[in-house]
């Protein structure tokens, strides 16, 4: 093994997501069993279960979030609110409510339901370092109470736009860099 394999192989285990499973499926989002989210996101990547969450104040704006730098794909594009993989076990919108909490600091008590509100599959991929390859379900929720406690692990930054206008005229928002998922999302949605 060259020096770069094995500093590339030491960064891999060392990654966080070397320790954590995702629920490959089939087309048809049936699981498939588990693999490691590592794995599911390198080479050709394995399908698995993943959720965007769009989170909308009354006034019919999304909340959008900056990911990380610190993020190994998509890091520094702007997302629909939140995106994630449930674990074995879990419902959309458990780890939907489980994400919310984790990464703005948002609890149940701010927004009256989680709806899912649609399904695709895609597959994209990240230069040269990765691969998302995910049967994605869309869920939304509304907030009462727009106060956030942002994780700056998870999330560089914040912006509340008018969904209509960002949905009617994507162009006008390239610079924002958007997630794959998440456009895919916005233009399958009304």
């Amino acid at each position: 093994m060259s020096t770069k394999e094995s500093a590339d192989a030491a960064s891999d285990t060392a990654h966080p997501n070397a320790g954590q499973d995702v629920i490959a499926v089939d087309g048809d989002d049936e699981p498939q069993g588990t693999v490691n989210r590592l794995d599911a996101h390198t080479g050709d990547g394995t399908r698995h279960r993943a959720f965007t969450v769009l989170v909308f104040d009354e006034d019919g704006r999304i909340l959008l979030a900056q990911r990380s730098p610190e993020k190994r794909l998509w890091d520094t594009f702007w997302d629909g609110t939140v995106a994630s993989h449930p674990v074995e076990g879990q419902t959309q919108v458990e780890a939907t409510r489980e994400r919310l909490v984790d990464e703005l600091g948002i609890t149940a008590d701010q927004y009256e339901e989680v709806r899912v509100t649609d399904r695709f599959e895609y597959k994209r991929y990240y230069y040269d370092e990765g691969v998302e390859h995910e049967v994605c379900t869309v869920l939304k929720a509304t907030l009462a109470d727009t106060d956030l406690d942002p994780d700056e692990s998870e999330v560089a930054g914040l912006l509340w736009a008018p969904y209509e206008h960002l949905h009617e005229n994507p162009r006008w928002y390239r610079q924002l860099r958007l997630c794959p998922w998440f456009e895919i999302a916005m233009r399958r949605d009304f």
